[in-house]
């Protein structure tokens, strides 16, 4: 995807990080959640924090890297919630 084809999924993809990242106690780091992401859809063969970073207008690569790597927040809650969409989504797709 390229960034304006991300931008435009901005709405859907805070929605997602408010709900998978809501166990994760600071506001500081969920929007660092949802820069990682964002670096993740984004059209590029390199997804380092330092590539990643590069291509987002709101890009830090330093803020990024505290949050792959330093931050204090229980990744156990996230992973369970994730799952539980997964779920939920292949139950609806099954049902079709």
């Amino acid at each position: 995807m390229d960034i304006r084809q991300v931008e435009g999924l901005r709405a859907d993809l805070a929605e997602f990080v408010a709900d998978v990242f809501a166990a994760v106690p600071r506001r500081d780091q969920r929007d660092k959640a949802d820069c990682y992401l964002r670096g993740l859809m984004l059209d590029g063969r390199r997804k380092s924090i330092q590539a990643m970073a590069s291509r987002l207008p709101d890009g830090n690569e330093q803020n990024l890297q505290q949050f792959v790597n330093q931050s204090p927040w229980n990744p156990q809650p996230v992973r369970r919630r994730i799952a539980e969409r997964v779920a939920r989504s292949l139950a609806l797709f099954r049902a079709c």
